[in-house]
């Protein structure tokens, strides 16, 4: 009988009628008080069964003794360890305790160096950490001073990336330092200036991302080259088209796409100074286009002659490894830097803005230069708002926030475009730089008072990592091989041993 049928005989003893013979009654209770004992008595024995087993269980048990194992396993000298008191203040103490270095962004990535707070290996990938969640936008802002080793540190973060199947786009190099590694690694360097056959059509098709129908694919390269030409004729008129000069444009554009397979230049600037007679049927479209006809000009037939003018000698191929456009010998020239930068940006967009094309960098070196033009902010604001969606990563590189003032007039569009840069790269390198920049540069990244007083002590290839909302200062790493391929100085050091990479 349960504990519960129990309880219930003996309410039905105290309950039972009085009518009831007194015998009865006594055999009731007597009854249910054996069976009230009877359990209470089970109770016991279970309570008594579990303690011994939890005592077998812990008899059973192997514990090392209280002094510890004997004989060598013990690992102890005779002798006694003898430390000397020391006494301290309690900020300085602080810096014993042992868990102030930050846990790192993982081993998933590319190898850059150590940390120097906590002397770990620190790897980084802005495509495993965005696939973790630890960041949502893969665009990076490195900066540093001349001689800081920031372009050593953009260079290896993209080549060590090329096993994982990345690629690497270098729209513009200013200083051709990105050529010799291009070629190293199996890529390929466009070089362009005068006095070189190199021809760059600006309304070449380009690259037609796979997938994409031939009416969608015919309206995109239609609006591309629009855009081209209007932001071509910008950068020479330092100035934005009014409508009937856009008008001009889209006139002669049409007339000269549906007479050519190949349409250049050349024919773009004749029909806008000579427009047929089919095109201008109230007589004005010559005149409401002179002025950017004129402008155009230049790239044909001008100062700027002899790298537009004519049909692409050089093909586009987004399976290499790594492109660059070496314009180290237009240098001098920055409107023409900027015209062959805004091309040369054209021309790669149709790979970038493939979806299939994979993963890939874009390296925008010598970034003071470029954002001071308004056509080619735009366009790199455009690549980095859709870096995510297009698996993009682009890296501006410059030697100090403050460049970002030199860019328009204060409160202007193109301030705020590339302030907006800044904003949508969530992993900031800051190398050394000088005092009278602290100010400025912790004002724009929110740094702390102890991450200011770092930069100016920085050596060279150490750099303050800025990951969102976490902190690293981190000693870049090179390989011999790296070393020589990298090296900017060869003038200044005399050496001028070609560039060649070291096997391991």
């Amino acid at each position: 009988m349960s504990h519960v049928d129990a309880e219930r005989l003996h309410t039905s003893v105290l309950v039972a009628p009085a009518s009831e013979k007194r015998r009865v009654r006594r055999q009731r209770s007597q009854a249910a008080a054996k069976l009230q004992a009877e359990q209470q008595q089970s109770e016991r024995k279970a309570a008594r069964a579990k303690y011994a087993a939890e005592l077998a269980e812990r008899r059973a048990a192997t514990y090392l003794p209280a002094a510890g194992e004997l004989g060598t396993a013990q690992l102890r000298s005779s002798g006694k360890l003898r430390l000397p008191r020391h006494q301290d203040t309690s900020a300085t103490l602080a810096g014993a305790y042992p868990f102030l270095a930050e846990g790192g962004l993982g081993p998933d990535g590319v190898f850059v160096g150590q940390d120097l707070y906590s002397g770990g290996s620190f790897v980084y990938d802005p495509w495993v950490l965005y696939a973790r969640g630890l960041i949502t936008a893969p665009n990076l802002v490195l900066a540093g001073i001349v001689g800081s080793g920031k372009s050593s540190l953009a260079k290896s973060l993209y080549t060590r990336s090329l096993p994982f199947g990345r690629r690497v786009y270098v729209p513009g190099d200013p200083k051709g330092e990105h050529t010799a590694v291009a070629e190293a690694v199996g890529g390929k360097a466009i070089v362009l200036g005068h006095g070189l056959s190199t021809r760059l059509n600006p309304l070449d098709e380009g690259y037609r991302p796979t997938g994409m129908s031939e009416e969608s694919w015919s309206a995109t390269v239609s609006a591309r080259r629009r855009d081209l030409i209007g932001a071509l004729a910008e950068t020479v008129l330092t100035r934005p088209l009014t409508p009937l000069e856009h008008t001009s444009i889209d006139t002669a554009l049409t007339e000269v796409v549906r007479s050519n397979d190949v349409p250049i230049l050349p024919m773009v600037v004749d029909h806008i100074l000579a427009p047929t007679s089919e095109a201008d049927l109230d007589g004005r479209l010559a005149e409401d286009g002179r002025l950017v006809g004129h402008a155009l000009r230049r790239l044909v037939s001008g100062d700027l002659a002899g790298l537009f003018d004519g049909p692409s000698t050089v093909t586009f191929d987004p399976t290499l490894p790594m492109i660059s456009l070496d314009l180290s010998r237009v240098t001098e020239n920055s409107t023409l830097m900027s015209v062959l930068m805004t091309c040369s940006s054209a021309w790669m967009e149709s790979a970038l803005l493939d979806q299939n094309g994979g993963q890939r960098w874009c390296i925008y070196d010598e970034a003071w230069r470029l954002m001071s033009h308004p056509a080619l902010l735009r366009r790199m604001d455009a690549h980095w708002r859709l870096a995510r969606h297009y698996g993009i990563a682009n890296m501006l590189i410059f030697h100090k926030l403050t460049d970002l003032e030199n860019v328009g007039d204060q409160g202007s569009a193109m301030r705020a475009l590339a302030n907006s840069l800044l904003a949508n790269a969530e992993t900031r390198i800051i190398y050394r730089q000088e005092s009278d920049q602290l100010g400025a540069t912790a004002k724009a990244l929110g740094l702390t008072g102890t991450e200011q007083k770092l930069l100016p002590g920085l050596g060279v290839g150490q750099g303050l990592w800025r990951i969102k909302d976490r902190s690293f200062v981190c000693q870049h790493q090179l390989h011999p091989g790296e070393l020589e391929l990298f090296d900017t100085t060869t003038r200044m050091t005399g050496d001028s041993r070609k560039f060649t990479i070291r096997e391991p």
